[in-house]
């Protein structure tokens, strides 16, 4: 039998942010590994953005209470913590769910193009750290390639909102739908931070860019704009801009309520925090004049695209319908690539056995004549398997166990 796919998952749908970030894990690396060695996975992959966190993993058998149990020791969290909050998908709904993550139908901002590279970037990262096998490579490779696809096909993510342009646009709008002559600051240079200059950028905003380093701050306005500024400067001066935008993965507090309050100077500063974990802490909102956003509070400005998106949608929603049965039937058909490679083995020592023979036979013969019968012997093995090679890997689509046993008696290793 193929091995059952799993996914385990808490996302912007069934909890907010600050309970989501509860469940996230510090180092992605270490997780899929403990997954694998205490949860009996036999692969583990880990999708984690800003809005989800996902765990996939393959195996013959899953035990769901272990991977809880596995997950709650890693956040620190009990396992209680996990009622109302964790979805499980197993077989047929993960592939699907996998194939919506790819394409952005599950983003909070559908189409989100962001998640695509997040996606591909999760099953590089698993394929790393060796936690990732046929199944799940077989898996996100293909939903990779599908999501690229429908998004082109669709053009569902042209002209679209990304996370980062509607931070700037809840800024806009708190302030007369414009920044113009606004002090801005932008803290972070990873995925979340690029998407904010993009937009920043492509408004005209004059913005500043701290990181930990000058170095990389200076990297990334050279390639998204903005001017660095020096990580040390701004700790102690939050007051010095109106707009701050908070995209780090730093795990405490890097905005807290005593530097924004004991550096005040402006009559209104808006903070909007894009981190998971989140880095401004939550007490900032209760100084006057300061308003803190955070990834929850975007999602209202969601419904304002629907509309116009939902023809788009259907397109893909129908093209996910289409996609779905030629993954699975991907996902089944590795189970008989053991038996068709234990075929080929199997034919291409008689081959090379019986071109021995013959070549014995024949005594001296030119390197040209040789290569020639090897190539012609060759030809006429592949040709005589490839029929019996079809009818195993079709069998294995449609769950036919009795023919791939049958194979496997005739082409596996001997018993002993």
């Amino acid at each position: 039998m193929p091995k059952t796919i799993v996914n385990a998952r808490v996302t912007f749908r069934k909890s907010p942010i600050h309970v989501m970030e509860q469940f996230t894990f510090h180092n992605v690396d270490s997780a899929m590994s403990s997954f694998c060695n205490h949860a009996e996975l036999d692969e583990c992959v880990i999708v984690q953005t800003c809005n989800r966190v996902e765990v996939y993993g393959a195996a013959d058998t899953f035990n769901e209470e272990k991977i809880r149990r596995t997950w709650a020791s890693l956040a620190g969290l009990d396992r209680d913590a996990f009622k109302g909050n964790i979805e499980v998908s197993k077989s047929t709904d993960a592939l699907n769910h996998l194939l919506r993550v790819a394409t952005g139908l599950d983003s909070m901002v559908v189409g989100e193009e962001q998640v695509l590279g997040q996606v591909r970037s999760s099953i590089t990262d698993a394929r790393k750290c060796g936690t990732s096998g046929e199944s799940l490579n077989t898996l996100f490779d293909r939903a990779v390639r599908v999501g690229a696809r429908v998004r082109h096909a669709t053009g569902m993510n042209k002209g679209g909102i990304s996370v980062g342009s509607m931070a700037v646009k809840l800024a806009e709008d708190a302030h007369g739908r414009t920044l113009e002559g606004q002090e801005i600051l932008l803290i972070g240079t990873g995925e979340l931070s690029t998407l904010v200059a993009k937009s920043l950028k492509h408004h005209g905003y004059p913005f500043s860019v701290a990181s930990r380093t000058l170095h990389r701050a200076d990297a990334f306005c050279s390639s998204n704009g903005g001017e660095p500024v020096k990580f040390e400067s701004i700790l102690d001066d939050f007051g010095a801009y109106s707009v701050i935008f908070v995209a780090t993965t730093a795990p405490y507090f890097m905005v807290t309520a005593e530097k924004v309050a004991s550096s005040r100077r402006r009559d209104s500063t808006m903070i909007i925090d894009l981190s998971n974990p989140r880095t401004v802490e939550e007490s900032v909102s209760g100084i006057e004049g300061v308003r803190l956003v955070n990834l929850d509070e975007i999602a209202g400005i969601v419904e304002r695209n629907v509309k116009e998106r939902e023809s788009k949608v259907e397109d893909a929603e129908r093209m996910l319908t289409d996609e779905l049965p030629v993954l699975e039937a991907s996902i089944k058909r590795l189970e008989a690539e053991p038996i068709v490679a234990g075929v080929f083995r199997h034919a291409d020592e008689v081959r090379r056995r019986e071109l021995a023979k013959a070549m014995e036979i024949l005594g001296d013969v030119d390197e040209k004549t040789a290569r020639t019968l090897a190539d012609l012997t060759r030809s006429i093995m592949e040709e005589i398997v490839a029929g019996p090679i079809e009818h195993l890997r079709h069998a294995s689509e449609q769950g036919d166990d009795s023919t791939l046993k049958a194979a496997q008696r005739l082409f596996g290793p001997p018993a002993d």
